[in-house]
């Protein structure tokens, strides 16, 4: 694939944004939302699917790569923008919640990286935008928040966004590592996965930690975030007051009103 090679430079620590230079007629591709200022002559355009060359093969190939992408829960389209001027040319990408922005170029790790769904930021125009499906039926359903990931190929730039810290980490050759699902962020095409059940009932029910495990087995790299959007958003809706301040929310004693099916009007 020829992919366009943009310049960038990433500004702030815990709420991050990626600046990128456009040379003429170059361009890169964002989720819709993302987008944080432009310069004048950077032309924005709305399209069907990620703009690249493979998914360029007619109306059936465009219409089946827009309905991959509704799978992971993002949109039919996506959002080019081009430096139409003579000059360099910056737009800039915002972070949608505290972590970092990881840049990965693609030419480094054999033109493919697997990320969670909701992980792409921004990437050179020509990087396909795809899902990888597991191999397992069971785990497409049951298999939490990492069981469909985003497939990003290419030999170009692509931006991904993890929440808290990131840890990168490098697995050997049959060196396995279990991941709760969440806090996968990416991982290198070479690396296998898999979806595993917590056993034991008390476990799934009283562990206080997800149902399913994501289990790595290298040779390759993989890259872990200590604060999945999931977690933090249970954690702000849990501290959040409810409706009927005089029943005490967020006490114990609230909360055994609530599960004896209490009303709180």
């Amino acid at each position: 694939m020829n992919n366009h090679e943009i310049d960038y430079k990433l500004y702030g620590d815990d709420m991050q944004f990626v600046e990128v230079e456009l040379d003429p007629q170059e361009t890169v591709i964002a989720e819709a939302g993302s987008l944080m200022m432009m310069d004048d002559q950077v032309q924005m355009e709305t399209i069907f699917g990620d703009g690249s060359k493979g998914s360029q093969s007619g109306l059936m190939g465009k219409l089946l790569g827009a309905g991959k992408r509704v799978l992971t829960g993002e949109s039919l389209f996506m959002t080019t923008f081009t430096n139409v001027g003579t000059g360099k040319k910056h737009v800039s990408f915002a972070s949608p919640y505290p972590g970092k922005i990881i840049p990965m170029d693609l030419s480094q790790i054999n033109g493919k990286l697997i990320c969670q769904k909701d992980a792409f930021l921004a990437a050179a125009k020509g990087v396909s935008v795809g899902i990888e499906f597991q191999r397992k039926i069971g785990t497409g359903f049951f298999g939490g928040e990492g069981f469909i990931m985003q497939k990003l190929e290419g030999n170009g730039m692509a931006f991904v966004h993890a929440g808290g810290t990131i840890h990168r980490r490098e697995l050997q050759a049959g060196e396995t590592l279990r991941v709760d699902t969440g806090c996968l962020v990416a991982m290198t095409g070479s690396v296998e996965y898999n979806i595993e059940f917590v056993g034991g009932v008390k476990t799934a029910l009283f562990g206080g930690e997800g149902l399913f495990f994501a289990t790595l087995r290298g040779p390759g790299t993989v890259w872990i975030q200590s604060l999945p959007f999931s977690r933090l958003a249970s954690r702000i809706f849990a501290a959040a007051p409810q409706r009927g301040g005089s029943k005490g929310e967020g006490s114990i004693a609230g909360g055994l009103f609530d599960l004896l099916g209490g009303d709180r009007k």
